[in-house]
């Protein structure tokens, strides 16, 4: 049997010339002129696969244009976009690889959250007023700074507060106790008020324009609920906040997707007077906020200043409970 020549190798195969194609932009969708693609761009449409995904409506009330011009733009989008299919487990083990774990400071809460707070997820953490809630924010903002081989992100962080609760002097007591310099902590936080529930929305938008320039590792809400439950009073307003916090919890997750980073929101808790038995605190935003979250923590006061996280929602971790304490230096066991 005689090796075959080089020439009738090539016959034989078929020939891949890898060429990189330009990547598609808003300006080339069809119909799509530079006035219109300012105004996708402005209302944060940057990408051909965030427009397939939309109706003409929603296009043409956030980009402010005409609903014919919309769904024009919305069906050439599809075509051009790789709106891609499914994915294999497998492909989506590989993915799970890049997942990063941040410590907490305390190794009960990091052994009952598997190793720590995770990337590619939303973790709400939720409980009544002084149960720790903003200390695991302002713990979490100062670790992510941290080196990985310290258990940190090594990356920048973006607070959103919604009820003033930030302090940049807890910020640098807990930044001095982990041996980082206070100042390049605070630098490498980045603060903003929301001053309503639109406000709140908009400042999404931000981070996702931000976060091109500057690797983020850490976003956190302060909390989630408060400006919702303040404007959206009544049964009669309860359908379109439930739609508004969906919108929102959704741009937030695909956030930590694109970014591997880590989502933290704090949520406040309402009584439920018709609990018979049990824990009558219950979160707010009801199943929308729940089902959005990838973990939630419940966090309850114990003697002696200790609180008691528990877990009661994971993808894949038993429910269980940790006793941590928040001291000077942050939160410990």
């Amino acid at each position: 049997m005689t090796e075959k020549t080089a020439s009738e190798n090539i016959e034989d195969e078929e020939i891949v010339i890898d060429v990189d194609e330009p990547e598609l932009t808003v300006e080339d969708l069809p119909g799509v002129g530079p006035a219109t693609a300012e105004k996708l761009r402005e209302a944060g449409f940057e990408e051909l696969l965030a427009i397939a995904v939309m109706s003409p409506s929603e296009l043409a009330e956030q980009a402010e244009l005409g609903e014919a011009v919309s769904a024009k733009i919305i069906a050439g989008a599809k075509k051009m976009a790789n709106i891609g299919g499914f994915v294999s487990g497998s492909a989506l083990l590989d993915r799970r690889k890049t997942v990063q774990k941040l410590t907490s400071g305390s190794s009960s809460l990091d052994e009952l959250l598997g190793g720590g707070f995770e990337t590619q997820a939303i973790v709400e953490v939720f409980g009544e007023f002084g149960s720790g809630k903003t200390q695991i924010g302002h713990q979490l903002a100062v670790n992510t700074i941290l080196p990985l081989d310290k258990g940190g992100f090594d990356g920048e962080i973006f607070y959103i507060d919604t009820e003033d609760t930030f302090r940049p002097e807890r910020i640098a007591q807990m930044a001095e106790a982990v041996g980082i310099d206070p100042q390049e902590a605070l630098d490498r936080i980045h603060v903003a008020r929301a001053y309503n529930s639109a406000h709140q929305i908009l400042l999404v938008d931000e981070i996702k324009r931000m976060s091109k320039n500057i690797e983020v590792k850490l976003i956190i809400v302060d909390s989630l609920t408060s400006h919702f439950r303040a404007e959206y009073i009544g049964r009669g307003m309860l359908a379109p906040r439930q739609q508004k916090l969906n919108k929102h919890m959704k741009e937030l997750k695909q956030l930590s997707d694109i970014n591997n980073a880590l989502v933290l929101v704090t949520n406040q808790v309402m009584s439920k007077p018709d609990a018979m038995w049990g824990d009558p605190t219950k979160a707010i935003g009801g199943h929308i906020v729940a089902h959005a979250s990838t973990f939630r923590l419940y966090l309850r006061k114990s003697k002696g200043g200790r609180r008691i996280a528990r877990l009661i929602d994971s993808p894949n971790l038993p429910d269980g409970e940790a006793v941590f304490t928040v001291t000077t230096e942050g939160l410990r066991d």
